[in-house]
Parts: C-alpha cells; structure tokens; sequence
C-alpha cells in the first residue's frame, strides 16, 4: 500500500501542475492528456502491485478497465473516475485487496473513484438489464492487464447484445434522452444552464456517439465524419463547440473545488472574471459569457436534431414512399426529410427564398440541414433594406407568425440562423441580451419568441384547457397580427441598458414598422402594446384593485376594449415566458380580477358599483342568516355595517364569519389570532384581529422576523370600529414537530412588544449574530423609493424598490410609523431575491401627504433606513438598541 501511496501522491502533484496548463486553453486534447496522468497511475500501480501477482493470472486473468467519460478520454478536473476490475471467470476473494491497494491511495486524496468487479458473465447480464451499464460499456477502454480479456468482452457484448437488439436500445437511449431534457431543460439559452445533462449539453453529443457505436462499431470520434455521419464542416464545428464547453465545465470544476455542471448564477461573474472576458458592444462580460455559451450549445442541440432526424428518416425510408417528404416551392428541396435550397444560383435567382424556406419549413414541419444553414448565413448580404421592405417578403413573415402551427420552430431557426437578426436588424442587442437575475429564465431574444408561442397556443383550447378564458378572449380579438408583432418587438428596447425599455422599444419598433412599410394606425396599436406592456401587471400587483379609482383610471388610458384584450394577453404571454417565478396562480387571479373591472367600465359606461353593491349584499344576507335569534343579527349587522367595503369585496363570506368569531373572542386582549395551515403545508396563513394602534404592522413584522417566520404576503384591513384585521402569509417553521410551541413562543413575544416590553431592534441584531446576514450579490439592483399621489383619492401610495434581507418589511413599516404613517394597505410584489413594496397611507389625522418638504422627508428616511440595513451595502450598519 506505502507503494501506491507514493505513486499516488506523485501523480497528485503532477496533476496540480497539469491543471494549470488546463485551465489555459480550451484544446480538447488536454483531456486526454489529463486522462493519461490517471492512466499512468493506474499502469504503474499495477506493475507494482503486491496482490496482482497472487491472482493467478493464467488461471483466471483480470483487467483494468476505464468507464464513462473516463472511458470516452474526457476527464475533467472533479470527473468522477470509473473503472471495471474485470475477471475471466469469477471474481477471487483477492480481488477486494486489489481494489484496495489500487484506489483507497486515490479515496484518501479526495478523488471520486467509483468501480464494480465483475466476470464477463456478470458482466454481460447486467448490461442486457441496467440501461446505465450498458452505455458504461459502449465507452469502455483497456488501461491494463490482460488485453485479449477485454477483446473478449467487447466482442461478446457487441454480438450477444448490442447487434441482437440495436432496434430496441437506440429507442431507449431517444427515450431516455427526451425525459433528460424534460427534466434539465434547454441548456442551448437557460441563464443556468446544465453543461451535461441540458439539451444542447455534453450527454446530447454522447447520445449521438453511442447511436453511432451501436450502428457502425465506431471506435473515435473522429469516425463520425469518416463513417458519414457529419460532414467535414459539421465536424470542425462540433469539435470547437464541445473545446468551449468542456473548458468552460474545467473551470467550474477548479472554481467550485468539485464537480458540478450546473452554472449557477452565482459562478457567473466570478468565471467571466477568469476567463479575462470584457464589456464588448454593450454587453456585460457574464452576458458575452453566456452569449459563447449559449451559442455553441445550440450548435450541439442542433446537430443532435440533425442526427436524430436523419435516423428516423432513414427507418422511414425502408418502409413506404408516403414518408418522403416533398415540396412545390420552386428553388428548394428535400435532402433526407431536411429542407435545402435547390443551388446557390436559385437564391440569386429569387432572394425571397431567403424566408420562404422558414415558412415551408413551418408548413412542412421540417428542419433546415446544415447546407442550408450555411447558405443562409453566406447570402445575408442579400438582406438589405429593400429586402426587408419588401411587401412579398413582410407578407410571408405574417404568414409565419399566423400560422397556425410551426411558428415557434420556424421563428427559432430563423434566430439560430442570424436570419431574423438581419431581417430586424435591432433583434441583434437582444439575442444574447442575459437579464442577470434569478427572475428571467431566457435572453431577452428567446424571451421574446416564447411570448409569441404562447399567444399562439391560446388559439387552441387543447394547448389551453386550463383555461379556456385566454382561448375566448384570443378569439375576440379583431386583429391578431398586431398582437403577434407586439408580442415579438415587446422588450426589443432592452438592447440598450438603462431607462424605460418599454418607451425605447415602442420608439424603436416604430421605426422598424414604418420601413416595413406598416400604415399609421396598426403602427400606433402596436406601439401602444409594447410601450404599455407592463401597465396592467403593475397595476394588479402594486395598486389596490378594489379601489374604484383603480379601474377608472386605466379604462380611461385604455380607452378600448379590443386594446385592453391585445394588452390582458400580451401580459398574460409575457409573465409566463419570464419563468414559474415571475407567474403564479395568485398574479393569476389578480391580473384576471383587474381585467374584468376594467373591461366592465370599458363596455358598460359605468363603474363596478352596482355589482359591487350586489356582491356586498350577498355577503352580508349570509352571515345574518347564521344568527339563531333576532339580537344576534341585529349584532351582526352592526358589526357588518363597519366593516370597510375594501374588505367586504376582497373576502369570502366563510372568512367573514371566522374573523368576527376571532373578534368576540378579542374582549381585552391586545390581539388573538388563528394559525391556518395550507394543503401543501409549507405556508401559513395568520390571521391576526387587534385592536388598532399606530405601528401595529411593524411590530408584528418585527416579531416574524425575531421568531425566523419570513412573510410571504401581507393585507391589512381597519374596521371602523378601529379594530385591525390583518392576514400574513408566512413560510412554514422549519421544525414543524414544535410548531405549536413555536407559535405560543411568538405570541407572547408580540404581546411583549404591543406593550413595549420587547426591543425589536436589538433582538434583530441579536439573532443576526451581531453580523452582517449573508446576502447574494445576483441580481443586485439600485434601492429606489417613488411616491404617487395621483393614483388615490384618499391616500399616498409609496412604492419601495430594494433587494431583500431578514427584517425589510419591519425596517420599512417602522421607519413609516416613526414618521407619523399610517398604513392602510400593504402590497408586496417579490421577484426572487428583489421585492416591490407598495403602501397606502395617511397621516394619523387620516389625511393624505400633501406638503412637499413632508414628502421629501418620507423618502429621505426610507433611504436613510435602509441604505444602513441592507447587507451588502457600503453603508450598511446594523442598528442595536
């Protein structure tokens, strides 16, 4: 063992000089050339083995064989390292010692060895039942030992399984393919894309290298162009692509100081920073970053396509005619089920061909190969301006974007190509333009045609059972093109940082449709759209939308109802193609309630009070209907009439009910409250009935955040009695086995504080430790802080824009009440690790801020409060009583 302990501890420090010249260039062959440290190891170890010798080796011969991507030559610097211990006959008690003195040197160093010992026999059962033994063995490779055991194996594997049953393994690798992407996503422009596993990632390109070892017994990669699988050029781009990605993996691996193929967020800048990559035409290095990325994993997710679909194109043909696909269009062609142009001559020809191939590929639903991709890109100088003005050519672009399926695919290979960036010369700063946030999952180009799919898919209801509201209202809509092209320019002005993207990009796609040669009104509904995309999801989220003033004030901006609709489903779209985080079934519910009160005032002429009265009424003839005698009703309606008409729109009458039966229960008490557990029991819902004081949101929010409850949402509603009733969403507690002491242990604590007992602040700090919380730099974005006094009639409304941190909504309530505030409704909008805070309020005389020295004063106070509280910034100074 002290031998290989040696042996290891050289070859330890040959690596660590080796990773240096690694981490330097991108040359594929460096891994091979780490691979053969590893091999050295092993080769050497096994000429002095202590327990080889005692094997016998020509009774029962055995092998050292390399697995996976140690097997394929691809080790990186935290690669996993798989080996075979491999026996003609059984597998001897010895063997164990073997393995021992062979790779314990390795375990105790840290690296991640894993290895099986088998007989062939054991060998070749396994790999007829586990999948994943049997793509080990289509990389599998000889290090040492006795080679014809190897020979044996392979050869016995490839005739006894892999020619047996290549019909049914190649269906499984596609099979197993399709739920990998499922699961890992499209790594081809994801902002956290999977090197490995994503589509686009490594293991597209080891699908295509075992399809290909199974079919053609293929030995190198290089046998992929010589065996006509890719052509020389498809070849020479593979290879640059997989250079880039596994250097890019290489240095994750040496940043993370393990393996990991996830690039997360927050190696992003740190990598960008080694690799030495600067601001370049506007982008930042993590976006140039992301954007070569990006790039060369679509060229892999390509080629894998390519690969596949000739594959089935291939079994197609050896069945019937009626497969082979054909085509009318003049100047292009089939080549293996793939859209080509016929010569280069017929581009020159007829320079509409340029797009009438995407719009024949969406009508065919086939992919362009890679000579068309070629051509494509040679004959761009064609698209000048005349092209793009070009009526036939802006009709044929409409015809892609109203089709009725192949739209997204087409409208991707027309990104992928550079078409669509030439066709619109302004989509070239938003097709790697990377929002560096947790928020957005796709480059603002990607983000783009995402929108237009989904729009597409409220056409049919089978792609939008769920529902069939978006259907209806899509189908109402008078003009759809103008939609369509909204929802393709919508965030164009993001190519420029800074400013309003919405106001630059209506200007610019101004311009863009006036050369299209677009007339005046369909220019100023589009525009309209992309200038106002946002109106209606900050309005649902940062307003009160049961305030009548709401509505009115967008009907009257909105003016028309079919505008309203476009503009219902351009948000709709856009929240979804942003990501899960960015859209939820409570944005849902509210997005959908302001539609309809603003439609109703659009097509009626008249506010919601009628209905509201109606629904108000309702409400109240059910709770008096659970009275058992004539003074409990006369009871409840007293209580009823003083409940305010915000709370009786926005509340269930069940809800009611519990709430005045946790007001009987109040009597002298300073607050009760009843804990509510959801289905998915990782939230709560607490509703807390006290009797009204000034400061009393803060101090509640104090107290969550003493006890580790972060606040999820929050509404606050006043009777006219003065009594509060306010219901916080909060996170589960993390021990749900002492969740009842935990809520008693909270309860006397906000009884504490009520009474001025507790020390919020220094009980703050003290939980911190006294230390600045760790906080993320991702997505970090400046604090701003606006006040609106126009949007109410009865209150100020300031809106709080910071990154967030334990405490934000106590520092923010506190900082209000100490400036004489009062808050009436609060409203937090939480994109990931940034939050919107929005609240109504008045002075404690009931009136709104009118003075603009008291206004100035607010926000100076909210800055100065938190520019000292948020972790991470120059100024922050946590604050202890």
């Amino acid at each position: 063992m002290s031998d290989n302990l040696n042996i290891a501890r050289q070859f330890k420090k040959h690596q660590e000089k080796f990773i240096t010249k690694l981490l330097k260039t991108g040359d594929p062959d460096i891994l091979k050339q780490h691979t053969a440290l590893f091999d050295n190891y092993f080769l050497e170890s096994y000429e002095k083995s202590t327990v080889g010798p005692r094997l016998n080796l020509t009774k029962n011969p055995y092998a050292i064989i390399a697995l996976g991507g140690y097997g394929r030559q691809e080790q990186c610097i935290h690669s996993d390292i798989d080996l075979l211990f491999l026996f003609k006959k059984r597998v001897p008690g010895l063997a164990e010692e073997l393995v021992k003195e062979l790779i314990y040197p390795l375990w105790d160093m840290g690296y991640e060895v894993g290895h099986a010992t088998r007989s062939i026999k054991e060998c070749l059962a396994l790999g007829r039942e586990d999948f994943e033994v049997l793509t080990s063995l289509l990389d599998a490779r000889f290090i040492c030992g006795m080679s014809p055991l190897f020979t044996d194996l392979m050869e016995q594997f490839r005739n006894k399984i892999v020619i047996k049953h290549t019909s049914r393994i190649i269906n499984q690798l596609i099979e197993s393919n399709q739920a990998r992407h499922q699961k890992f996503g499209d790594s081809a422009y994801l902002l956290e894309p999977n090197l490995k596993e994503g589509r686009g990632g490594l293991r597209d390109y080891h699908t295509m290298l075992w399809i290909a070892r199974i079919r053609s017994d293929l030995k190198e990669t290089r046998d992929l162009e010589y065996m006509g699988y890719l052509s020389n050029n498809e070849y020479q781009s593979l290879s640059k692509a997989l250079a880039y990605i596994w250097h890019i993996r290489n240095r994750v691996h040496y940043l993370t100081k393990r393996k990991c193929d996830q690039l997360h967020l927050e190696y992003q800048t740190s990598l960008a920073r080694a690799l030495n990559i600067v601001d370049s035409k506007g982008l930042q290095p993590v976006e140039k970053l992301l954007g070569d990325l990006h790039r060369h994993m679509e060229l892999i997710k390509q080629q894998h396509q390519m690969f596949l679909h000739i594959l089935k194109q291939q079994k197609n043909n050896k069945r019937k005619n009626r497969f082979v696909k054909k085509t009318s269009v003049k100047g292009l062609k089939f080549n293996r089920g793939m859209l080509n142009f016929s010569s280069p001559e017929e581009i020159l020809r007829a320079p509409e061909l340029l797009i009438k191939i995407f719009l024949e590929s969406a009508v065919k639903n086939a992919l362009l190969n890679s000579d068309a991709k070629r051509l494509l890109h040679e004959f761009q100088y064609i698209i000048d301006d005349h092209f793009r003005s070009s009526a036939e050519v802006v009709q044929i672009f409409e015809k892609i974007l109203m089709r009725s399926s192949g739209t997204f695919k087409a409208l991707n290979q027309m990104l992928n190509t550079g078409f669509l960036a030439c066709f619109i010369p302004e989509f070239k700063g938003v097709v790697n333009r990377i929002q560096f946030d947790r928020y957005h999952l796709y480059p603002v180009g990607r983000h783009q045609l995402y929108t237009v799919k989904i729009i597409k898919q409220f056409a049919t209801t089978s792609n939008n059972c769920e529902n069939p509201l978006y259907h209806d209202i899509y189908s109402a809509i008078k003009n759809k093109k103008l939609l369509l092209w909204a929802a393709l320019l919508h965030d164009i002005g993001k190519s420029d940082p800074g400013g309003s993207h919405a106001k630059r990009g209506a200007l610019m796609a101004q311009k863009i449709l006036e050369k299209k040669g677009f007339q005046t009104p369909r220019i100023e509904t589009i525009t309209y759209l992309i200038r106002n995309h946002l109106l209606l999801i900050k309005t649902a989220t940062r307003r009160d939308i049961n305030e009548e003033a709401t509505a009115i004030h967008l009907a009257g901006h909105i003016k028309k109802s079919n505008l309203l609709k476009m503009l219902y489903l351009l948000t709709l779209a856009d929240s979804m193609a942003t990501g899960p985080k960015a859209w939820n079934d409570w944005t849902a519910s509210l997005l959908k309630d302001l539609f309809f009160k603003v439609l109703n005032v659009l097509e009626k002429g008249e506010l919601a009070t009628p209905k509201s009265i109606k629904v108000i009424e309702d409400k109240k003839n059910t709770i008096l209907s659970q009275a058992i005698n004539q003074k409990e009703r006369q009871e409840l309606e007293e209580l009823y009439n003083i409940m305010s008409p915000r709370y009786l729109l926005s509340t269930e009458a069940a809800d009611i009910s519990q709430h005045i039966e946790l007001f009987k229960q109040l009597k002298g008490d300073d607050f009760i409250w009843k804990i509510e557990k959801h289905a998915d029991s990782t939230t709560r819902d607490v509703v807390i009935c006290a009797k009204n004081r000034p400061g009393l949101i803060s101090k509640i929010a104090g107290v969550f955040t003493i006890s580790g409850l972060d606040i999820i949402d929050v509404q606050i509603f006043t009777w006219r009695n003065n009594i509060a009733l306010d219901i916080f969403k909060v996170k589960a507690p993390s021990d749900l086995i002492f969740e009842d002491q935990k809520w008693q242990k909270t309860a006397q604590q906000l009884r504490d504080a009520l009474k001025g007992n507790l020390n919020i602040e220094a009980e703050i700090f003290e939980m911190q430790g006294g230390l600045q919380p760790a906080f993320s730099d991702i997505g970090q974005r400046p604090l701003q802080i606006k006040i609106d006094n126009q949007s109410s009639s009865f209150f100020t409304i300031i809106e709080v824009f910071t990154n967030d941190f334990p405490g934000l909504l106590y520092k923010i309530t506190d900082t209000l009440f100490r400036c004489r505030l009062d808050v009436w409704v609060a409203k937090i909008a939480t994109k990931v690790d940034q939050v919107v805070d929005v609240f109504y309020v008045h002075d404690f005389d009931g009136q709104k801020i009118d003075s603009a020295e008291q206004l100035a004063d607010i926000k100076a106070a909210i800055h100065q409060t938190l520019i000292t509280a948020i972790p991470g910034s120059e100024s922050y100074r946590p604050s202890h009583k």
